[in-house]
Order: structure tokens, then C-alpha cells, then sequence
């Protein structure tokens, strides 16, 4: 996926005389990536637990809603406006695991009717109209830039995190007698994954910095990534995932686990409405749509089976970088927009396709 990635990016370099590249739309593409992003990190865990969640765009539209018209129309203060709207997404997030793991009613359709549902919630909460967000803290989370020097520092910083977690793993493999990588491979990589972040952030520093949404993406991406690999909880996801029966023969808790994944996604949820709302600037009926098949394209492009069982948050991290980068890409080179609805499309199902040939192939 790298190399598609970058394959994209030639592509519209070329297209675009040189502009795709520049610093000012690579910042741009972050910040626009900030949302998808946050959403892709919960959408993994979902797909993994072999469920779906086709709410989350009229979810995000609905709690984006909620905070700006407390903020801005009954004056309450941006933060606990900011935390009604993640309260919001935690009860979202309860009523529709309930009914999925609790009622068994399957997840397709309940989410289903919860996008309909907020998205004519949206419309009632906003007058179906656009409702300006105030000057705040939380404006700023959307429009502010990290200085250069502090940038630079968290870059590196990141990079050794990285090696450590190379040579860690890499010890591991030895100490547990499994297959080990090649040394040589992994210093390859080390070194393409050093130089890649190294001139991203060189050309983001010619620019502002790094965008402040884009750290907070980053930030939920490590932790929801520990709770994911290094939690008995995250362990019992991929394990209901995988198969549901033998977890539940084996003692792990198949409801509970189920309602914890959607409890994430709608508190995620929560978030990625409060990036997208401060980005923009006000909150709007019709926010958020179809960015449910955004993340759920990230997801599957970064490897995630929608059998279940199989999926990694870097991985829809890179793939939710590949669907913001075909977005800004078209927009920027000007492609009509029902290109560029059918080009998505194609994505999605070519990537779908791929994974049901590379689980055939395996089996």
C-alpha cells in the first residue's frame, strides 16, 4: 500500500503541474485526514469484531450538532459542550451495541436505521441550518498548526519510539523461536519509514507545522493501537472476531466485548464530529455524509478482512491516508464529482474483491 500511495501521489503531481505536493495541500490533506482517520481507528476494532457500523457519518454530523448549538445557541462552555458531545457518543454507542449484542439484531441494520435516524436528528437539532461555531479552544483544535521546533522534536522522538519497537519486537521473534525477520529487511525499513517521515515533516515545516487535528489522530491511533495489541480486552475482540463460539467457549464475555467495540466507535465518533465542526468552522445538516464508506474503505484498503478476526489500526491509518489522498487528489485536478464518487466505488470493491481472493488463497 506504500507504494500505491506514492504511486497516487506521482500520478497527481503530474496531474496537477506540481501543486498536489506542495506544502500548503499536504497540510491541507492531513487536516482533511484528521476525521477519516479517527473514525478508521474505531471502524477497525468494529470490522474485526465481524460487525459493521454504518451510522457513523450522520453520527458525526448529529454530535457535532449537539456541541455547537450548546456552545453557540445556550452559551454553555466549550468544554463541557466538548464532553456532553462525547457523553452523546458513549450512548450512542450503548443503544446500539445493546441491540446488536444483547437483542441480536444484526449490526447492518441497526446501524442502518441509526444513520437515518441522526441525520434527521441533525436536521432537527440544527433547523436545517448552518449554526456557526464560536471563537473557542475547540475552534482552534481545528485550525491551529504545532510550531516548527516542537514538531521537529515530536518527530524524532517518534522515530526512535519506532526503532525501539523494531529492535523489541526483532528480540522477541529470537527469544520465542518464531521466524525471524531479516536484519537487513528491517533496517530497509526502518530507514524508508525514516525518510519518509523525516521529508513529510520537512515539508510541513516550510509551511505551519503540523496541523493540530492530525496529533490528535495520532494520539488515539497509539492508544486505541495498545488497548488493541496489548490488552486481554483487545485480545478478545480479535477472538470474537475470529470465531465467536470458541471464544465464548473459552470464557470470554461475547456481548460485553461487543458492546465495549461499539461503546469506542461512538465515542470516536464523538471526536471526529468535534475535529470535522472546528475544522469548518459551524455545524451543518448534512456534514459527515458517506464518510461511513471513507472509513470503512480505509479499513479494508489497510488490510482489515471484513470476514472478521484480521485488521491493524496502522494499517487503516494508511489506508485512510490512500482514500483522503484519491479526495484531495480529484478535487485538486478538478475531476468532476461523479468521477470521483465512481472512483471510490471501484476502490472500495476492488479492495473487497482483493481481500476475499487473498482469504480464498489462504484457505
Amino acid at each position: 500500500m506504500v507504494f500505491a500511495l506514492l504511486a497516487i501521489w506521482g500520478i497527481f503531481q503530474f496531474e496537477t503541474s506540481g501543486a498536489f505536493l506542495h506544502a500548503r495541500n499536504l497540510s491541507n490533506l492531513l487536516r482533511q485526514m484528521a476525521v477519516t482517520g479517527t473514525l478508521s481507528v474505531g471502524m477497525v476494532l468494529v470490522i474485526v469484531a465481524a460487525q459493521i457500523d454504518l451510522s457513523i457519518g450522520s453520527v458525526v454530523c448529529f454530535l457535532g450538532a449537539i456541541m455547537t448549538v450548546l456552545n453557540t445557541n445556550f452559551g454553555y462552555s466549550p468544554t463541557l459542550a466538548f464532553l456532553m458531545a462525547l457523553i452523546g457518543g458513549a450512548g450512542i454507542g450503548i443503544i446500539q451495541g445493546f441491540l446488536v449484542s444483547y437483542q441480536k439484531i444484526p449490526a447492518f441494520i441497526v446501524t442502518l436505521g441509526g444513520m437515518m435516524v441522526f441525520r434527521g436528528s441533525s436536521m432537527w437539532v440544527t433547523k436545517n441550518e448552518t449554526v456557526p461555531l464560536q471563537e473557542n479552544w475547540i475552534h482552534s483544535l481545528g485550525t491551529n498548526y504545532i510550531g516548527k521546533d516542537v514538531g521537529w522534536i515530536l518527530c524524532i522522538l517518534a522515530l526512535a519510539i519506532t526503532a525501539v519497537v523494531f529492535v523489541r519486537n526483532y528480540r522477541s521473534q529470537k527469544r520465542h523461536n518464531l521466524i525471524l525477520t531479516s536484519p537487513i529487511l528491517l533496517s530497509i525499513q526502518l530507514v524508508g519509514i525514516s525518510i519518509l517521515v523525516l521529508g513529510f515533516m520537512s515539508i510541513l515545516a516550510s509551511y505551519q507545522g503540523i496541523p493540530v487535528p492530525v496529533l490528535v489522530m495520532i494520539a488515539v491511533m497509539i492508544l486505541v493501537h495498545l488497548a488493541a495489541t496489548r490488552t486481554t480486552w483487545g485480545r478478545h475482540v480479535y477472538a470474537v472476531g475470529g470465531n465467536a463460539e470458541a471464544a465464548h467457549l473459552s470464557g470470554i464475555s461475547v456481548r460485553a466485548t461487543l458492546l465495549s467495540v461499539f461503546i469506542l466507535m461512538g465515542i470516536l465518533s464523538a471526536l471526529g464530529g468535534v475535529i470535522m465542526t472546528a475544522r469548518v468552522g459551524s455545524a451543518s445538516p448534512d456534514a459527515g455524509a458517506l464518510l461511513e464508506l471513507d472509513a470503512i474503505a480505509s479499513c479494508v484498503i489497510g488490510g482489515t478482512s471484513l470476514m472478521g478476526g484480521i485488521g491493524s489500526i496502522p494499517g487503516a491509518i494508511l489506508g485512510a491516508l490512500v482514500m483522503e489522498s484519491l479526495n484531495n487528489g480529484m478535487s485538486l485536478a478538478n475531476i468532476e464529482p461523479f468521477w470521483q464518487y465512481i472512483v471510490k466505488g471501484l476502490v472500495l470493491v476492488l479492495a473487497v474483491w482483493a481481500d476475499i481472493a487473498t482469504q480464498k488463497s489462504k484457505s
